[in-house]
This record gives C-alpha cells, structure tokens and sequence, in this order.
C-alpha cells in the first residue's frame, strides 16, 4: 500500500504489478498449458484482492475469480478486475494477454489500467497518449477463435482488414495504440473484460457503446455484458448503422 495514490495510481500500480508476476510465471517453466493459467489467476487474484482491501477497504470488488455477492452494487465505487484476461493466449507463451484493473463510480467506467506484460506496457486512463493517425485500410479487431459475424460484415462493407488477436484487453489496447481502429464484440463477455480497457479508451478519446450505441453501465447486479465497440469517433456512426443492418440470412 502507498500513502496518498490516486485511483489511477493504484490502478496502474496493481495492475503493472500483477503483470509482472504473472510474467515471472509465464517464463519460470514451473507450470505449463492449463495449470500455468489456473496458477497465474490464482495468484494475481490473490494479490490484487489483498492490495485492494487494504488501499480502498471502504469500495466494492468484483472480480472474474472471485464469489460474486451483490451487496456491491449498494456501493457507488466498485473496482472491477480480471487478473489473466486472455487465460488461453497465456498458457501458450503468447503475448496478447492482459491485466484489467478498473473502478467504476455509479456505473460510469471512471478509472482503467490495463497491463500488457507481454509488451512491456500499461496503458492508463490518468495518463492517455494522442491517437494515431487512421489506418488505411482500415483495421477491424477480431477473436482468434470466434470472430463475430457482424464484425465480419462491418469490414467487409468497410473495405477494413481482419486482424486477429487474443484477449479483450489486447484488442482494446490495439485500438488505443493505433494498430488498428474498430473493436466491435457480440459474442458476449462480462464487465471485468471490458471495464478497464473501456475506461482507458474514453480516455484516449475513443467512442465506446454496445453494439446499438447504448453506454456501458457497470456495477450491475448480473455482470454479463453481450456486446460491445470501441472504435475511432469519426467511424463510430458508420460501425453501429452497419452492425445494426446485419441479419444471419445477410
């Protein structure tokens, strides 16, 4: 615990710090495939929990390995955080892996840290970097593993490419960062996937909503979140009128 930090200073301490540790793990060679993410987890839970208590012992907690309990939401500041978000990216050694480390005031995501370890970042929302200009062609985020179909119809009528990444965070972060310029998610997640990455992404200036351009509320007695964008402001109006012309049938 540090005397005096700010919510952005502790979010961006813990975060960088869980990351850190969780970075030892990764390389120690002590655990391997699902255990070395069930053991980094554990133990970057365990500490942000510890720390947490004992910087802001008077706010809620939610967390993704935690027992949720909704007497949190009586409280109007809640920390929201995932430990490991992309659990399966860091059991293989990649890169694209994040820690998320956020507080949400009377559902609004106020403060954010997401930690990629991987590339020797944490990206805040007390400390935000100018964008980057627009690729060209433009760049649309998607799962490794289940790229969502409107994604896929949004580039394809965007002229944008598909870019590939693993967890949340990452695919957030990549926005932020310029690498690309459209995260759009319907496949549904949960608020500690996407609170810190979206409150860093406010600050960078970017739009961020569900997918029919509603805020994101946090804090909320079900956790669940379906969907999601985050992109740059000048495509935000474009993005949601095509996401909300797709159908199945096409």
């Amino acid at each position: 615990m540090t005397a005096g930090e700010t919510d952005e200073q502790l979010a961006e301490r813990l975060a960088a710090a869980a990351g850190l540790m969780l970075l030892d793990l990764q390389i120690s060679g002590k655990f391997v495939g699902k255990s070395l993410g069930q053991a980094g987890d554990a133990r970057a839970n365990a500490m942000l929990m510890r720390e947490l208590r004992a910087a802001r012992p008077d706010d809620a907690i939610l967390s993704e390995e935690e027992k949720d309990n909704i007497v949190r939401c009586d409280n109007r500041r809640a920390w929201i955080v995932d430990p490991l978000d992309g659990t399966r990216e860091y059991s293989e050694g990649r890169s694209d892996w994040a820690v998320h480390v956020a507080l949400a005031i009377e559902g609004v995501p106020t403060v954010g840290a997401v930690a990629l370890p991987g590339l020797g970042l944490t990206l805040t929302s007390g400390s935000p970097k100018p964008l980057e200009p627009a690729n060209v062609p433009l760049k649309m985020l998607v799962s490794r593993t289940r790229p969502a179909a409107e994604a896929v119809h949004v580039a394809e009528k965007m002229g944008a490419e598909l870019l590939a990444m693993g967890s949340a965070g990452a695919k957030a972060m990549a926005v932020v960062r310029g690498e690309a310029d459209i995260y759009l998610h319907t496949g549904g997640q949960y608020e500690w996937d996407n609170c810190a990455p979206a409150a860093v992404a406010i600050a960078a200036g970017l739009h961020v909503s569900r997918v029919d351009g509603s805020p994101l509320v946090y804090n909320c007695a079900d956790p669940y979140l379906p969907d999601l964008l985050i992109c740059r402001m000048e495509l935000a109006e474009e993005v949601l009128r095509l996401a909300a012309q797709y159908s199945p049938a096409g």
